[in-house]
């Protein structure tokens, strides 16, 4: 019984401590615009990056349907076709995790973007070829989210 507590502590102890880690994985952006304003700018800053917006998803209907208050949601999937295309056909594995996407939802007078950080998928494909498309998605990401932020 002694070594069965001393597991459950261990196992806990590890999964306490790699909780915060898990934040690390996402880039965030505040914007002081409005949830449309900011919804605009945040479509014009993907196209000028060169990505086409392949998808709008709507997420207020399903939350609401769940008894849950939200002002404005939503989820953007962007890609860059030849390259999305070039990249699956030699990694498949890559698949379930493209295009690109960036959740942008209201928070009072404000409007706050949240993406996954594209460098985290390293951790599952450590193919050294990859790195610099994971750091591409990660550099673009990041000023299409500090164009919005900035944006007045």
């Amino acid at each position: 019984m002694n070594k069965l507590m001393q597991w459950i502590s261990i196992v806990s102890l590890t999964l306490f401590l790699s909780a915060p880690a898990m934040a690390e994985g996402l880039l965030m952006a505040r914007t002081d615009n409005q949830f449309p304003e900011a919804m605009t700018l945040l479509q014009s800053a993907i196209s000028s990056h060169g990505y086409k917006i392949t998808r709008l998803q709507e997420v207020n209907e399903n939350l609401a349907r769940r008894h849950f208050k939200s002002d404005m949601y939503r989820v953007v999937y962007f890609g860059k076709y030849d390259e999305i295309k070039q990249v699956t056909a030699k990694y498949p594995d890559l698949i379930p995790f493209l295009p690109l996407s960036i959740t942008i939802f209201a928070e009072g007078d404000q409007a706050i973007l949240v993406a996954s950080h594209p460098r985290m998928l390293e951790a599952f494909f450590p193919d050294p070829s990859l790195k610099p498309i994971f750091e591409h998605w990660e550099n673009d990401m990041v000023s299409i989210m500090d164009e919005v932020r900035e944006s007045k």
